[in-house]
């Protein structure tokens, strides 16, 4: 169950979301014109929302945070589905298995 404490980093979170510009970024991928076949994992939006939900997917998993108090908030799911493409991509490239598992893990948990 969630804790004060729990509230009390989801809002710091928020605010850290709002200096990042995370409403733009988020506008920016649920954008019609966004396509996340050709999207890449240094293009801005992306990078931000990565960063961002690897950043909660980190805390939920090492408890840190509450995930049912995240799932709740965000919609991880509907992020990763837009962006993981893309941090796929990057995995590829880089040769590097871990990267954005906390968030992709975070999205499977809203799903499942």
């Amino acid at each position: 169950m969630a804790t004060h404490e729990d509230a009390t980093l989801l809002v710091q979170l928020a605010q850290w979301g709002a200096m990042i510009n995370l409403g733009e970024a988020m506008g920016a991928v649920f954008d019609d014109e966004f396509d996340a076949e050709t999207a890449e994992s240094h293009d801005p939006p992306v990078q931000t929302i990565l960063a961002y939900g690897e950043t909660v997917g980190t805390l939920v998993k090492h408890e840190t945070l509450d995930r049912d108090l995240v799932l709740d908030w965000l919609w991880v799911g509907g992020m990763w589905d837009r962006v993981g493409p893309a941090a796929q991509r990057a995995r590829e490239r880089l040769g590097a298995d871990a990267l954005y598992e906390n968030f992709e893990a975070l999205a499977k948990a809203q799903a499942g």
